[in-house]
């Protein structure tokens, strides 16, 4: 008899050594998990609010279109991250999304959902759609001169609060939000994954220039709800 996964001591499917410290890919029974630098990041044990984060979006865009009287047949969508990629699975199930450009710093992660990689299961599909692009890059680098896109869905931390490494507060920061705002279609939406809830986040996205700024508890089996926070650029 097979013990409960966490009774099972993870065991290590790869380790790879980058730009921006460690990462390790671990298997704890029947899951997959990412570590950065020794702060685990993911499994892919539900994807509940990773989906949720491109599901909302898309659906914040739709109510701001119909406010406006407008629609775009094929909106364009970034998802920073691509994590175990239950983002990119949501978004490529979705038809009426056009482009979906994956932005990941990690080679590794990139890797390991290539074609026969331990997390191709998960994302094979999407990879195969002719939408979907993955760019290995720097998020915040990447946004400083990218096309305009209609939603930004960031998964690339624990949160504005916790991030994997410091460079990664840039992208929370008065700057950073700008940023986001600058590479956002009039009217599109930013959508930004945390594991928990921040006081603050909420404060920097309006001082940004953002409307319509709401946060969505998801519960989870163990421990604090995740958290999406959303923002609209004005159109």
């Amino acid at each position: 008899m097979s013990l409960p996964a966490d009774a099972e001591a993870p065991v290590v499917v790869d380790r790879r050594a980058g730009p921006h410290g460690e990462v390790v890919l671990r298997q704890h029974g029947p899951l997959l998990q990412i570590i950065a630098n020794g702060t685990f990041l993911m499994d892919t044990s539900d994807g509940t609010s990773e989906r949720l984060l491109v599901r909302a979006a898309l659906e914040e865009l739709r109510r701001g279109r119909r406010h406006r009287e407008a629609h775009r047949a094929a909106p364009r969508l970034l998802i920073g991250g691509l994590g175990v990629g239950f983002s990119l699975a949501e978004a490529a199930a979705e038809p009426e999304w056009g482009r979906i450009t994956v932005v990941e710093r990690e080679e590794a992660v990139i890797h390991w959902h290539r074609e026969g990689g331990p997390l191709s299961g998960l994302s094979a599909e999407a990879l195969r759609d002719p939408r979907t692009e993955i760019v290995h890059a720097d998020l915040t680098r990447y946004l400083r001169d990218c096309e305009l896109f209609d939603a930004l869905c960031l998964d690339i931390d624990n949160g504005p609060e916790w991030t994997v490494t410091e460079d990664n507060a840039t992208l929370y920061s008065p700057a950073g939000l700008a940023a986001c705002g600058a590479r956002l279609a009039p009217g599109g939406v930013l959508a930004v994954w945390s594991a928990q809830a921040s006081p603050t986040f909420g404060d920097a996205l309006r001082n940004a220039g953002f409307q319509g700024v709401r946060t969505e508890e998801i519960p989870v089996a163990r421990g604090v709800p995740d958290v999406v926070h959303f923002a609209t650029k004005p159109a």
